[in-house]
């Protein structure tokens, strides 16, 4: 396309009439004035979190459930209230949060506190200082006037998985450290089974009361869907039956509203990108293809290398057409693979970890069974189809360095 072409094309790109109304009420970051099919959870956490507007410290809360059954999007919903409220009463509550999983952020537990004492408007070197003077900073920091704190953090296993367990024990000990202010953890994770992860000595702290998302059902991610279709879309912009397959796509993944809402808005991209008037079926199924693909590409692309290792080992296993394999198998080739690109390999039992947390993310069906008197391990399959799965293989190659993999199948 020439220089003349591409004016064209953007002059006429201005001339379409857009089928979106307003594409931002389809993203993440949109918080409703209203949040569907959550009430009893919200009534849980807001009754929580409620003594802090009394100068009371409510009890560390751990906040269970899939990717998109709205756990982030119900704490958000509450912190903004409590904020207002204690804004307009003049009340001293400071509500932290923090994503875990962002890069640069809570990769390390110095970055991690860098970033808090940032939102509480304290700068400091980015590198450089020993850990416990920042620490010591911190606790002043939070000390200098009598403050409620609600420190949110979202993606918590991340942040586990990045750092270990000292910084949960740290943050969880603050309160000794402090005498003005009092400190709540809210911790958010997609992974039920995560706090028997922890340190015992975290996991009493930390997890006082528990609230569990389940996920959402196909009609009532029809109608958070039909509720924010009708202030994202033209009233006209979407065929007949788009919302209901677009539920079903997602309840079939674990009842996730966000990538139902992620779908809708690929399919509205893509309608537009056709010059069509009209949302159709067709573009909703376009919208999934390139979602899964995407998706299981990301998920695979943020992971540590040790997990490229353990999955690039699955991959070249099931090539030999196995249906299944088990996690000693896993292992022996991890450990070769280990070698060949010259990583220090974890234990099994680490790799059983992965292996789970894999599980979690739908790369691969992991059950544990039971062999009788040989014990209990994985039955591990890749959730992948074929195209994706080739693929999948040639990332994992490029991102372990191997530059002959077929020398090591």
């Amino acid at each position: 396309m020439g220089e003349k072409g591409l004016s064209k094309f953007f002059e006429e790109y201005l001339q379409q009439q857009s089928i979106f109304k307003n594409k931002g009420i389809l993203q993440q970051q949109h918080i409703p004035a209203e949040i569907l099919h959550r009430d009893e959870q919200t009534q849980q956490l807001a009754r929580m979190l409620a003594p802090s507007l009394k100068k009371e410290k409510p009890s560390n809360i751990f906040i269970y459930g899939k990717t998109g059954t709205g756990k982030t999007l119900v704490t958000k919903h509450i912190a903004s209230h409590m904020q207002r409220v204690a804004e307009a009463r003049n009340l001293p509550i400071k509500i932290l949060y923090t994503n875990c999983k962002i890069r640069q952020v809570a990769d390390t537990e110095y970055r991690l506190l860098v970033q808090l004492l940032k939102d509480l408007g304290k700068i400091v070197p980015s590198t450089g200082l020993p850990t416990a003077e920042i620490y010591n900073f911190f606790y002043q920091s939070l000390d200098e006037t009598p403050l409620q704190v609600l420190l949110i953090l979202d993606e918590i296993d991340e942040l586990v998985g990045k750092t270990g367990n000292d910084v949960l024990y740290n943050l969880t000990r603050c309160n000794s450290f402090l005498k003005n202010t009092q400190v709540t953890i809210i911790g958010i994770c997609n992974n039920v089974m995560f706090t028997e992860l922890l340190d015992p000595r975290v996991r009493s702290s930390l997890s006082e009361e528990e609230i569990i998302f389940p996920h959402y059902h196909a009609t009532q991610l029809q109608s958070i869907l039909k509720s924010r279709a009708k202030e994202a879309f033209e009233s006209t912009a979407l065929e007949s039956g788009v919302i209901e397959k677009c539920a079903a796509y997602a309840a079939r993944d674990h009842g996730d509203a966000r990538r139902a809402l992620d779908l809708l808005r690929v399919a509205g991209e893509l309608a537009e990108r056709a010059s069509s008037t009209q949302v159709l079926i067709s573009h909703l199924d376009s919208a999934e293809e390139k979602l899964e693909r995407d998706h299981i590409l990301d998920a695979i692309l943020s992971q540590p290398k040790q997990y490229h290792a353990v999955l690039y080992s699955i991959c070249q296993l099931l090539q030999s057409k196995k249906q299944f394999v088990f996690t000693g198998e896993v292992y022996a080739k991890y450990q070769g693979v280990c070698s060949w690109v010259k990583l220090r390999p974890l234990t099994q039992r680490r790799v059983s970890d992965v292996l789970g947390e894999l599980d979690m993310l739908g790369i691969i069906n992991a059950p544990i069974i039971s062999k009788g008197r040989y014990g209990r391990t994985r039955q591990i399959q890749v959730s992948l189809a074929g195209d994706v799965l080739t693929k999948v293989t040639a990332v994992l190659e490029e991102s372990l360095a191997l530059e002959n993999p077929h020398a090591h199948s």
